[in-house]
């Protein structure tokens, strides 16, 4: 009899750890590879430079734009995401030896790609991340004093900090928040009206926060 109630009880006790490991494994590989996100974000750039010549410093102004991210998990609490999005931005040269100079607008196209931790949460999802950008400049146009403005095209470092909030196991609010360090050298051609060609060292380093849905899959 004995001998039966400590079979069984073994029988039971294996049934029960297999069980748990088989939970802890659906746990770690039951989950959605992809997420998708739509955002609508404000982009404000912390803006410093270094003027040859004539000195003063740059300003360049916030604007508001969608964001579009791609977002693959290689496991259940470690993704890499990609970002996409296009800002347009007016420039002004201030406090030079000369006045204030309106520089035209530029577009950037910066694609940013972090990897990411995402922590565990019943609803709440917070996540951190780090990566880096390119950013393209394009459509420069130089304003009424410049004859040609141009920009660098440049490599930065990006942090990244957000959360999701489940709606239901397919769909999700998001917060963001990103800091790029970004820097560029541009180059102003204003020979007809300053007799000049201008060169400056350029931080944008901008502050992106956004809020929008996604969509795992």
């Amino acid at each position: 009899m004995k001998k039966t109630i400590f079979t069984a009880l073994i029988a039971c006790f294996m049934f029960n750890a297999i069980n748990a490991q088989e939970n802890e494994t659906n746990s770690t590989t039951n989950f959605s590879k992809w997420q998708v996100r739509l955002r609508a974000i404000a982009v404000v750039p912390n803006e410093s430079a270094t003027i040859q010549t004539i000195g003063g410093d740059v300003q360049i102004s916030n604007t508001y734009v969608p964001e579009l991210d791609f977002t693959y998990f290689f496991t259940k609490n470690i993704a890499a995401e990609l970002i996409l999005a296009t800002t347009k931005h007016d420039v002004k040269a201030i406090s030079t030896a000369v006045g204030d100079i309106p520089l035209g607008d530029v577009w950037l196209l910066p694609p940013t790609l972090t990897l990411q931790y995402h922590f565990d949460g019943d609803v709440v999802h917070p996540y951190f991340g780090a990566g880096i950008n390119y950013t393209l400049f394009y459509n420069e146009s130089a304003g009424p004093v410049a004859n040609n403005v141009s920009y660098d095209s440049t490599l930065g470092f990006a942090f990244q900090a957000g959360f999701d909030i489940d709606i239901n196991d397919t769909w999700f609010i998001n917060l963001d928040v990103k800091y790029l360090l970004l820097n560029t050298d541009v180059a102003v051609n204003a020979t007809t009206a300053l007799g000049a060609t201008v060169g400056a060292d350029v931080d944008i380093n901008p502050f992106i926060a956004g809020i929008g849905f996604g969509m795992r899959f």
